[in-house]
């Protein structure tokens, strides 16, 4: 293959979309050791090395005067901070687990807190550069049983439903779940760029399976749709939509907060059976659906990015067995109880986890293809 056929045929724009992926993995990853690290030290902990990637180190410096070692590994897919005596019982000055659970606990959510605020302060910087993404209607079924007094309009853009404001298309679940056929809703819209309020007659009952039923919510809305042989679409696009400073400020907290709050809707839809293994994906999911976005523009790589700061945050305080929070739980235990659980016991508990992480992003993978 010629390189004009490579070119033209995006090959190339596919590799550097997969390689925006990895960035934005890798620096988010970083970040998260980052903050062990700064609060490691900070507390005294002894470490031993920080390491950007995994595998064959392609750089590697030693501080002569503490020992620590500084690493940049070839597989750009994770990192470390290694603590002395993190996994074992060392008694040396410094060690992880000689220190008290109070410090202990501190660096092991320093990473997440170390995710989130970067997570937030890209939410931010997008915010007031760019404003944030909504949803602009294009057309609306209006017909005599749905007057065009109670429907909304082509150019309007969706800014909250009932008072609850929108950020993710969740929230327009959550926001008309259990209204009826015909119920009157009012949803602010800005509207030749000034905001109103706008009295909608829904077009149908909003029962919706889980979080993300969205067609349901946009049918009830009356949103124009068109169709073709892989089934309907609704008539929408998304824009961005600018606030004032205080209220660009303020949205930006909340969208980071409505981030990490889907996250628990989505687990609890998949503990319940409401939502099943197919809606999420594993490493490799991540990496594809992160790459389409992120060669987007500049907007939808902020965008991803923060998404993915804040999933790493929040997923990483879960008490499950290999995550931090459940690192953070055998803490709190060895606080309250004066003694710790055994470290080999402990040790065995983080394997299994690890294991089942594995096996479950795997799953999740392989089920997207099938």
């Amino acid at each position: 293959m010629s390189l004009n056929a490579l070119l033209s045929g995006g090959v190339l724009n596919t590799i550097l979309s997969i390689l925006l992926a990895i960035l934005i993995l890798l620096a988010m990853i970083t970040v998260h050791e980052f903050g062990h690290y700064v609060a490691g030290r900070a507390l005294g902990f002894k470490i031993n090395e920080f390491s950007i990637g995994f595998g064959p180190a392609l750089f590697k410096r030693t501080n002569k005067k503490n020992g620590r070692l500084f690493a940049v590994r070839a597989f750009p897919l994770g990192g470390y901070c290694a603590f002395e005596g993190e996994d074992d019982d060392t008694q040396s000055e410094g060690a992880f687990n000689r220190q008290h659970p109070l410090k202990r606990i501190i660096v092991l959510i320093a990473g997440a807190t170390f995710n989130y605020l970067i997570a937030l302060l890209i939410i931010i910087i997008s915010t007031f550069a760019f404003g944030q993404m909504a949803y602009r209607v294009n057309s609306v079924e209006v017909t005599e049983a749905y007057p065009a007094a109670y429907s909304l309009q082509e150019g309007d853009v969706i800014v909250d439903i009932g008072g609850e404001d929108i950020y993710l298309s969740a929230d327009l679940v959550s926001a008309l779940n259990g209204r009826a056929q015909g119920d009157v809703v009012e949803v602010g819209v800005m509207r030749g760029g000034q905001r109103t309020a706008v009295q909608v007659m829904l077009r149908a009952d909003c029962d919706f399976e889980n979080s993300a039923d969205v067609s349901l919510a946009f049918h009830a809305l009356g949103v124009g749709t068109y169709e073709n042989d892989s089934g309907s679409y609704y008539d929408l696009s998304t824009v961005n939509c600018k606030f004032s400073f205080w209220e660009s400020l303020g949205r930006s907290f909340m969208y980071s907060f409505k981030i990490a709050g889907s996250i628990f809707t989505v687990l609890g839809e998949l503990l319940t059976g409401n939502l099943g293994l197919s809606a999420v994906g594993g490493p490799v999911t991540t990496i594809r659906l992160t790459s389409q976005i992120a060669s987007q523009s500049v907007q939808s790589f902020l965008e991803i990015a923060a998404y993915i700061g804040v999933n790493l945050a929040v997923f990483n305080l879960l008490p499950i067995p290999a995550l931090d929070g459940s690192k953070v739980v055998f803490c709190l235990i060895e606080w309250i109880f004066k003694k710790p659980v055994p470290r080999k016991i402990e040790a065995v508990i983080h394997v299994i986890g690890f294991v089942l992480i594995l096996g479950f992003a795997v799953l999740v993978d392989v089920l997207q293809f099938i």
